[in-house]
């Protein structure tokens, strides 16, 4: 990504810790944090769905919550960590929402599963459960299946949530 010279478009250092990988590089002040990953990163996982943060496929975790990098200047994540699906499986170990959408078949196209996967770590990080449909439903209305999976995916997160509360 070049950096425009003509005026107002004066670029920033962006410094952040991305998949607990160190960065920081001059952008455009008015690049998004999507862009930012995506073009800059090459973490293709985070997908441009709307551009108005409707669809949710741009989700990543910002300093652990997850919000929607279509909508975030890349300058607002300076100096906080942001995680991707790209830095969630460890090695070849999934991470257990990747493995209980795998397990439960809560995948479909895969267009939405990152920032689904995403959303559900947040929802999971920030709720001791145990979890209900109703909770798991309401906290991914921000997140849009094209595949009508929602099915499969509240199902996956309330075998991950029963787990968690099995010990």
């Amino acid at each position: 990504m070049t950096v425009d010279a003509r005026p107002g478009t004066e670029a920033v250092t962006v410094t952040t810790t991305v998949n607990g990988r160190a960065d920081s590089r001059q952008v455009p002040a008015r690049t998004l944090l999507v862009h930012l990953l995506r073009e800059e990163l090459g973490l293709t996982a985070t997908t441009v769905g709307c551009d108005t943060s409707s669809c949710g496929a741009c989700t990543v975790l910002l300093d652990g919550r997850s919000v929607k990098s279509c909508t975030l200047l890349a300058a607002q994540a300076d100096g906080a960590d942001v995680r991707t699906a790209e830095g969630l499986a460890d090695g070849d170990r999934l991470h257990p929402v990747q493995e209980a959408f795998r397990e439960h078949h809560a995948l479909q196209c895969g267009f939405c599963t990152p920032g689904m996967v995403l959303a559900v770590v947040s929802l999971l990080d920030e709720n001791p459960g145990p979890l209900t449909e109703q909770d798991v439903r309401r906290a991914l209305v921000g997140n849009l299946c094209r595949c009508t999976g929602y099915h499969n995916i509240v199902r996956a997160v309330l075998a991950l949530d029963a787990a968690r509360q099995a010990g």
